[in-house]
């Protein structure tokens, strides 16, 4: 077909647009351009495309809100990462901050989400003069197959971790991994609700079933029922999945099925490709979270409250320390288990030191602190470089998922010893003592704890004289709230249902989520903290995001801590639940969405009717996508300060932002001024309330 003519008109559309600081917020009318062309045997035809520039402009005011290393210094809550990024400075390494604003401007192509690079003909930007790229695909497109591979790389993420825990759940049961069960009582109940026989049966027998129903839904090719769901998703939101033709066949699967759609000129619709976003999000939720959580406490337990000392204040001079980073739990627990055994603390004070101590940074820390004593969480990913900084750990145990390779700068630099245990995540010039590819030394479990615990002791020998700087900042925070632990404390979800229906607790939110530089570290997760406790809002908690709300005192039954909520909420509280119930690793978003099924089946209410809220204010990667879509297919809204890479197309944010309103009951929110997204979430839990008909008036 060759253009012969070429005639531009005018219409309109909805785009992002600014508020009244010249910031992305709101959806307002703008141009788009329609291009008539005349084919050479005289028909007419249309194609249109957006003014690229007006995106170009969202982001450019968007990229302006991103704060600089100097402003997280001094505005940083924790004063020990202050002291800590001073120290850095002094000792001549960078950080993450100092990273970021090297990286100043970002790509407005990247952040609008209209780069291309899937195939060798591009990479391709969508422009005013190039609204295609080369094989044909729009903004629209372009943009939603970023976001849908986005989505599958968490799942895929999650889904690993999802295989490590149920293969090590079976293979417990079946002798392979010399681990016991511990959480029988896991095992049995959802082993009953996934219809496995359980009366008269071992439970080794029991746990194997239950581990390859799991298996199932995570790696199925023939479309079949997908369990997890059917034993755990409310029987309403399966009718509405049903009906939008989202039912996930496997995670593997849609994994699969997400990279063949967006792969160079496959599905060229971009509605399709949000449809399997929505699988991909589904897939995520039931067995990257919910198949690991039963997995995770079916063979480690649900553990319980417990009283933990958190920040870098808590490392200890004179003891071998060993930190565990990242995100599989099993090792971990040998690991922990080999070290504080009477034989290798006995060989650790015959080298000299006061004995062996366990710290956590990420989620194998938050698994940790509740299951065994003695683990001590010290960050989240984003200022693990602070923590190795201090010159005080020994060795480093990193597995998978959010382990920066900058890590490894800081730790030669104060010889701390690097173990990576995973076949899927190497670090350059670490040490590498793990399981292989094929987990043919799974048997090997002890010995591999053993060779870990040794190296730490022998890198404790070789540092001797290694000069430590510990910012004294350490607090004690209560971890472990589960749905267990509301049953045992409470007697059932009665009482906590009966306050939010009678107005001492206004709503709860979910607030999780990795830490962005785009964001004030860990002070936005505060702001927005403040703002609903003192509306009398409960706050659930986990990963990363749980961090500062531990350190700075949130999740404490001190008075400072009720100080900061609303005299509702606080005289129901008070005086042994804190303001902040931490319910683990990100995983546990599993206990957050137990504690709202539960709740809601107490008032006979579906959980879209509740005045609920997910909130990752500082979300940064890709599995943030998923966590936040999970809460959403549920029908409970989310709520950021970061925005997705979707300025791009009109389209995607329309579908991302808003029509889920009518599908799924739920709606995602971005507002970069935390103390704005607090009170966004304070008036739509009052908008949920009156819908119910329930108190409003709390002033």
């Amino acid at each position: 077909m060759k253009q012969t003519e070429h005639k531009k008109g005018h219409n309109h559309r909805t785009i992002i647009g600014f508020d009244k600081n010249g910031i992305p917020k709101v959806l307002v009318e703008a141009d788009k351009h329609t291009h008539s062309h005349t084919d050479e045997n005289g028909n007419e035809y249309e194609h249109e495309h957006e003014f690229t520039e007006d995106y170009m402009k969202a982001v450019a005011a968007y990229r302006k809100t991103f704060p600089s290393k100097q402003d997280v210094l001094e505005k940083t809550p924790d004063p020990a990462v202050k002291e800590m990024l001073l120290h850095m400075e002094q000792i001549g390494h960078d950080t993450a901050f100092d990273r970021f604003d090297s990286q100043q401007p970002q790509c407005s192509f990247g952040l609008c989400g209209t780069c291309c690079r899937i195939c060798n003909m591009g990479p391709c930007k969508i422009t005013p003069k190039s609204p295609k790229g080369v094989c044909g695909a729009d903004a629209d497109l372009i943009v939603a197959r970023n976001l849908l591979r986005g989505a599958a790389a968490g799942a895929a993420q999650h889904g690993m971790h999802a295989r490590e825990v149920i293969l090590m759940l079976k293979w417990a049961a079946e002798g392979k991994l010399d681990v016991p069960i511990i959480g029988e009582y896991k095992v049995r109940t959802m082993a009953d609700a996934f219809g496995i026989p359980v009366k008269h049966r071992q439970l080794k027998n029991i746990a194997i079933d239950l581990a390859d129903a799991l298996l199932k839904d995570l790696s199925r090719t023939e479309p079949d029922t997908y369990k997890t769901i059917e034993v755990c998703a409310p029987p309403e939101r399966q009718k509405v999945w049903k009906e939008m033709d989202i039912l996930p066949i496997s995670a593997y699967h849609e994994i699969a099925e997400a990279y063949h759609k967006t792969g160079c000129a496959t599905d060229g619709d971009w509605e399709s490709i949000m449809k399997q976003f929505l699988r991909c999000g589904l897939a995520f939720t039931y067995s990257g979270v919910v198949g690991t959580s039963i997995a995770t406490d079916s063979l480690l337990g649900v553990g319980d409250r417990v009283t933990s000392k958190i920040n870098i204040g808590a490392l200890k001079k004179g003891y071998v320390n060993i930190a565990v980073h990242g995100h599989l739990p099993v090792l971990v627990k040998e690991i922990v288990k080999t070290g504080y055994s009477e034989k290798y603390q006995k060989l650790a004070k015959e080298k000299g030191a006061k004995g062996i101590q366990f710290y956590g940074i990420c989620c194998s820390g938050l698994s940790a602190m509740y299951r065994y004593a003695g683990v001590i969480p010290l960050s989240n990913a984003v200022s693990a470089e602070l923590v190795l900084g201090t010159g005080a750990l020994d060795l480093w145990v990193a597995d998978v998922q959010e382990v920066y390779p900058a890590i490894m700068d800081v730790a030669n630099c104060y010889k701390t010893t690097v173990v990576t245990t995973s076949d899927s995540a190497r670090l350059p010039g670490a040490e590498h003592i793990a399981y292989d590819h094929h987990h043919s030394n799974i048997e090997d479990t002890h010995n591999i704890a053993e060779k870990i615990v040794e190296r730490g002791i022998e890198s404790f020998e070789a540092r001797k004289g290694i000069p430590v700087f510990i910012p004294p900042y350490e607090v004690e925070a209560e971890v472990g709230f589960s749905v267990e632990y509301i049953h045992k404390y409470y007697g059932s979800m009665k009482p906590l249902a009966e306050a939010l229906k009678s107005g001492e607790i206004l709503g709860i939110v979910n607030m999780v989520g990795c830490n962005n530089p785009k964001i004030l570290y860990e002070k936005c997760i505060l702001d927005v903290a403040d703002v609903l406790l003192e509306n009398n809002v409960l706050i659930l908690t986990n990963g990363c995001a749980s961090f500062p709300l531990m350190k700075m005192g949130y999740c404490q039954t001190s008075e400072l801590a009720y100080r900061k909520t609303g005299e509702k909420l606080r005289n129901f509280l008070m005086p042994d639940m804190p303001p902040v119930w931490h319910v683990g690793e990100c995983i546990d978003n599993t206990r957050s969405s137990g504690i709202f099924a539960g709740i809601a089946g107490e008032l006979g209410k579906h959980m879209y009717e509740l005045p609920y809220a997910f909130s990752s204010p500082e979300w940064s990667n890709e599995k943030g996508i998923d966590a936040a879509l999970g809460f959403r297919l549920n029908g409970i809204s989310s709520y950021h300060c970061v925005e997705a890479p979707i300025h791009g197309s009109s389209k995607v944010i329309e579908f991302l932002k808003e029509s889920t309103k009518e599908t799924l009951k739920s709606s995602m929110y971005v507002d970069v001024d935390p103390t704005a997204l607090g009170r966004k979430i304070v008036e739509d839990m009052k908008a949920k309330r009156k819908a119910l008909g329930w108190n409003i008036s709390w002033e």
